[in-house]
């Protein structure tokens, strides 16, 4: 098994190195669907056209949002590279996708290795609700490996026209004209120059910061600081026998003794099951938080054997400046990670569609120039869509994941079918979700409850510690 030891969080307000193993388990061939056809757009009369050639952008990192912004750039008449360091990144990362993410990005269903339709969200003292009665029978929720998600992208991009190219971003020089080239810095890694690789230069018009939250090309525009967490989890092969228990179940475990201020969870895969947890307070624990999950699930887990260990920071909120010029930022290194669920691939894609649709549009399919104010479409977009539901969840995060009470009150209340259906709703279209006053005022009076039962739980408990 090899090893590989995570770099200093750049960019980010602490540093904490953390050591994870990998194991390669993508398939050599994923079957791709049929090409979208072209974009076709018209931009700002103003825009200066360029002289016998493409607009030329370089888009870093190749998860899910570089896959997807690579991919709408070289179908829109861009002339696209796409570059990524490791070709079989394996993320610390749940994997749960929406329904509506297979149909939006045309996934093919072989690329999911589980469709869960039950979940079970248990309390610090271990009392189970069952979540999920409210699916539709055609509704689910995906799960994926990243490695495989991820792979898939980028080749759906390479066979839109994107160049792909397996290297490292080392820093950019930055124009100093409105209409002089970026010259990216990168190692190449082409399999003939050994593990040092190639130092060479390019120069592109634009660049999408699809580099994670150790982002250097936020770096590289003083893109600023953020909080972020510390992703831990382990894939576990199991018994078939305890495997089939997971066949179309996950679980979320919530406690202090799984995370101060996050969740623990068991998620299926293919052949194993992926046990995480996450913390941004006490990111000196994770490992403990981790064995507290694993000592949780034990009974569910029993006979399994770890087969990969991955750690990884995962951002709170996003960054204080996302775009400069010619230069913007998507997915995790925008911070486009939510609080309470910690959700991102959906987002990260979206994201990187998003702000390539922009590029686009504003270059007229490749024949013009852009600048910032073609950019600032792309955000004004996003925070207009997606930025509400950001703030929801983070005043759920710090109203019921701040005390064992409280997580006991969360947990009362999810059993409640019109918070399931409102959830699920919500979370498999990425829609706010009809609901009826009625029911609502019923929610708000039992939120409220549940609050003020936690509160005085709370106060006894502290009693009893004195």
């Amino acid at each position: 098994m090899a090893t590989f030891t995570l770099k200093s969080f750049t960019g980010l307000r602490q540093s904490s190195p953390e050591q994870t193993n990998f194991i390669s388990q993508v398939p050599s061939s994923l079957s791709l669907p049929q090409r979208r056809s072209s974009l076709r757009v018209t931009a700002a009369r103003s825009s200066p056209n360029l002289a016998n050639r493409k607009l030329r952008v370089a888009v870093i990192g190749g998860g899910p949002a570089g896959g997807a912004a690579a991919e709408t750039l070289a179908q829109g008449g861009i002339e696209t590279i796409l570059i990524e360091r490791k070709m079989d990144n394996c993320k610390p990362c749940g994997g749960a996708i929406p329904l509506c993410m297979v149909g939006e990005f045309n996934l093919p269903l072989d690329i999911i290795d589980r469709r869960v339709t039950k979940m079970k969200m248990i309390s610090p003292s271990n009392i189970a609700v069952d979540i999920g009665r409210t699916l539709k029978e055609h509704e689910y929720i995906g799960m994926v490996r990243r490695e495989v998600l991820d792979q898939y992208l980028r080749e759906r991009a390479e066979k839109s026209g994107a160049t792909v190219i397996n290297g490292l971003f080392l820093k950019m020089d930055l124009p100093e004209n409105w209409d002089t080239p970026y010259v990216l810095h990168y190692t190449e890694y082409d399999g003939k120059t050994g593990a040092t690789g190639q130092k060479k230069t390019m120069e592109v018009d634009a660049v999408i910061g699809a580099d994670g939250a150790n982002s250097r090309v936020a770096k590289s525009i003083g893109a600023g600081d953020y909080d972020y967490a510390i992703a831990f989890q382990e894939r576990i092969r199991i018994p078939d026998d305890k495997m089939t228990y997971y066949e179309d179940l996950a679980e979320m475990y919530v406690g202090d003794d799984v995370s101060p201020d996050f969740y623990g969870w068991v998620f299926p895969k293919c052949d194993h099951v992926a046990v995480g947890t996450g913390t941004v307070t006490h990111k000196g624990d994770i490992k403990k938080f981790q064995l507290a999950t694993r000592n949780r699930a034990k009974d569910k887990i029993l006979g399994g054997k770890i087969i990969r260990v991955e750690a990884h920071p995962i951002p709170e909120h996003p960054r204080p400046r996302r775009l400069s010029k010619r230069v913007a930022l998507v997915g995790d290194a925008a911070g486009y990670v939510t609080k309470c669920s910690g959700e991102g691939i959906y987002f990260a894609a979206k994201s990187g569609r998003m702000c390539a649709e922009a590029i686009v549009e504003g270059s007229q399919n490749g024949k013009k120039m852009i600048d910032e104010s073609d950019l600032r479409k792309y955000l004004e977009k996003w925070d207009k869509t997606y930025l509400p539901t950001y703030r929801v969840l983070d005043v759920l995060q710090k109203v019921f994941y701040r005390s064992n009470p409280a997580r006991e009150a969360f947990v009362e209340m999810c059993g409640d079918e019109y918070v399931q259906k409102m959830t699920f709703d919500s979370y498999l279209y990425k829609r706010v979700a009809p609901g009826s006053p009625l029911e609502d005022l019923k929610l708000a009076v039992n939120t409220i409850g549940s609050v003020f039962r936690a509160n005085a739980l709370r106060r006894e408990i502290e009693k009893l510690n004195v």
